[in-house]
């Protein structure tokens, strides 16, 4: 059997040779060959360089949803900045995120107001969640329905949960 593939393998060759260093078409052939390889390694490249490509935006993308932190600690540098960082959760929690108070001293987050009391924990538990918060202190008038509070009043939902 050993033989046999040594046979195939030295025809085989042959063939490969005579095909290619013919006088009379070998150079056209080694050229066509020589242009497979070349476009070959192009095509390489470009799906390289679009794999790249792709790498980056998708690094941009994770670095502009804030899950990247950029500073190093991801904290708030000021109250100020923790504020604006917690009213602006507060459309993805609460339905009714005007209606809510929120002041920050220190990292203590102080909420006063109304909100309907099946969004309580989910707010809560967002704002414990958040860098830069150190405690919560809730002051919030909870309500079973809106019916009779003009701050509930207009039916919004969270941007976070669907209509239902």
């Amino acid at each position: 059997m050993r033989d046999f593939v040594s046979f195939a393998a030295g025809v085989a060759a042959g063939t490969v040779a005579m095909y290619y260093l013919d006088h009379q078409s070998g150079r056209r052939r080694r050229a066509l060959a020589r242009d497979k390889v070349v476009a070959a390694g192009h095509e390489a490249a470009d799906m390289a360089e679009s794999a790249g490509k792709r790498a980056a935006d998708h690094l941009k993308g994770y670095m502009a949803t804030g899950k990247f932190d950029r500073t190093g600690g991801g904290e708030p540098e000021t109250d100020s900045q923790l504020h604006e960082r917690i009213r602006a959760r507060l459309g993805r929690v609460v339905s009714h995120p005007k209606s809510i108070e929120v002041e920050v001293d220190r990292g203590s987050v102080h909420l006063r107001g109304h909100i309907l009391t099946r969004e309580l924990d989910d707010l809560l538990y967002e704002l414990k969640q958040m860098r830069g918060v150190q405690a919560v202190t809730n002051e919030l008038s909870c309500h079973d329905t809106a019916e009779g509070i003009s701050e509930l009043q207009g039916r919004t939902e969270p941007a976070g949960r669907p209509l239902h």
